[in-house]
């Protein structure tokens, strides 16, 4: 075996040693391919790496292989961010992180030649991570939007309330199904293999991505509009059930082969790098120069900077408060706002895993407002705070629409305070809600920013305790006017949800 072929080896063999260390996300990687369906191309995503890797073999033959200490650096980057998204529970970042450390390996003990060589195969290995669903709320808001449009260009008059719509012949909702969001991952996927394998200049791969992109987006909002008005010219008898799924499949399989059939006429074929084997020069094929004893020194450099993250995480698992969480009181010290024994709606929010929480009424000359506290420790991918299974409104049963969302600036005095603000619906209420993250000494409503500021307490061994703090008033017609009672009431009560939080999370209970 020639020396080239063993700094091969030895590169595989880190690697591999790297998903064992890693092998928690590694598995949560491969159970989610399993588990969804718009992530089951995860598995093919290897082997279409490695086929365009063995394309390029006859360049990588006239390429002189040797470590590269600066790859390091990344490698250090690659391992905080990992190491802070594991402490934060993103799970997506983790992976990532972990799949980025692959292509870094290779630039480490192959070079930087080496690496950019095969830096597109290396790259297209990012595709394995189950990403998208931060997508799927904009794109249900597009779909929608696209729909009621064209319904209303078509004549058809349409009452809207956030994702739900309603026709003379009967009621349709975009839910996550019909968001497009599998059409648009295998686009992406697909579209972005075929314009590497089909052009040369980089100009045209980027415009035959972006097609990618846009054309699944746009399709599917003819494909839900072509649904609705299948369903309203048949009285609602075709495209009702899981028919129109299936017709959404074949319309995107017909959208995407014409796709790559228009792409087809600008195609550039390449140069026969296989051919080209033969006609290197054969001391481009010698190995005598491969430092085999250098690369075998920067494994053993790699190997023990990716270790210390996990380490320290584990660390960090070892040294986790395992106090429980006392219960949660609320009472207005003032006096100005009393507990009030009727409810002031039957609505709930729904949160994952088992965190302690407080749901308490409060009144104050005929003002009612509803105060929902949900508290974590000790969080996990099942018991998180900021997670998309901790939703408004649980399932389409219960009675409740979510029908918009978005910031609000307010004032608490003369400090600027930012809460989200949805609006929710039923049949015969309306409520108002302002919603923000505690985080022992900040609060958010971006949940961006609570993900950091939780990760940051966690590797700095402060725990990650945290909560959501909701309240909620109701309102007829004009939702200012719930605003107005909200602002008065976090206003006065802000300071004291803010203090009797961390009184809970300083409180010495076994």
């Amino acid at each position: 075996m020639n020396k080239r072929s063993v700094a091969v080896l030895i590169t595989l063999f880190v690697i591999a040693v790297i998903l064992g260390i890693y092998h928690p996300t590694v598995e949560s990687m491969v159970a989610t391919w399993n588990r969804s369906d718009t992530y089951a191309h995860g598995y093919l995503i290897f082997p279409f790496s490695m086929y365009m890797i063995w394309k390029k073999r006859a360049m990588l033959a006239t390429i002189q292989y040797y470590p590269d200490y600066i790859s390091l650096l990344v490698l250090v980057v690659l391992g905080l961010g990992w190491l802070l998204a594991s402490a934060s529970n993103v799970q997506v970042a983790e992976q990532y992180a972990l799949t980025a450390m692959i292509p870094v390996v290779v630039w480490a003990l192959l070079g930087f030649r080496a690496f950019n060589t095969i830096l597109f195969p290396l790259a297209y290995l990012l595709f394995a991570v189950p990403f998208g669903e931060v997508f799927i709320p904009p794109l249900i808001d597009f779909t929608a939007d696209f729909t009621v449009g064209a319904l209303q260009a078509t004549g058809i008059p349409v009452y809207r309330e956030g994702s739900f719509f309603s026709i003379p012949s009967g009621n349709w909702s975009v839910v996550e199904a019909c968001s497009g969001i599998r059409y648009l991952i295998a686009s992406v996927t697909l579209g972005t293999l075929y314009a590497y394998l089909t052009y040369h200049s980089i100009s045209r791969r980027l415009v035959f991505i972006a097609f990618s992109i846009a054309v699944p987006i746009v399709a599917n909002g003819i494909r839900a509009y072509l649904i609705v008005m299948t369903g309203h010219l048949s009285n609602m008898q075709l495209a009702v059930g899981v028919d129109h799924l299936v017709y959404g499949w074949i319309f995107f399989g017909l959208v995407m082969l014409l796709l790559f059939w228009i792409g087809s006429f600008w195609r550039e074929d390449y140069f026969d790098e296989v051919g080209s084997v033969e006609n290197a020069p054969l001391a481009s094929l010698k190995s005598s120069s491969v430092p085999v004893k250098s690369i075998l020194g920067m494994a053993g450099l790699v190997i023990a900077v990716v270790t210390i993250w996990p380490v320290y995480l584990n660390y960090l698992n070892d040294k986790s408060d395992m106090r429980s969480v006392p219960e949660i009181s609320m009472v207005d010290p003032s006096g100005k706002w009393s507990t009030h024994p009727v409810p002031l709606t039957d609505w709930m929010p729904g949160y994952t895993g088992s965190p302690k929480q407080f749901i308490g009424h409060f009144s104050h000359n005929n003002k009612h407002i509803g105060l929902y506290i949900t508290y974590y420790r000790n969080q996990d991918q099942d018991n998180k705070l900021v997670s998309s299974s901790n939703v408004l409104v649980t399932d389409r049963d219960s009675g409740w629409r979510n029908v918009d969302g978005s910031r609000r600036n307010i004032s608490l005095g003369d400090t600027p305070f930012t809460v989200h603000q949805n609006q929710l619906h039923a049949s015969k209420e309306r409520l108002l809600i302002w919603r923000w993250f505690w985080l022992t000494d900040h609060e958010t409503a971006d949940p961006y920013v609570a993900k950091m500021i939780q990760a940051l307490n966690r590797v700095r061994g402060n725990g990650d305790d945290g909560a959501e703090i909701i309240i909620a008033a109701s309102y007829e017609h004009d939702l200012e006017e719930a605003a107005v009672v909200l602002r008065e009431f976090i206003t006065d009560m802000q300071p004291v949800i803010a203090r009797k939080l961390l009184a809970v999370h300083s409180a010495q209970t076994d």
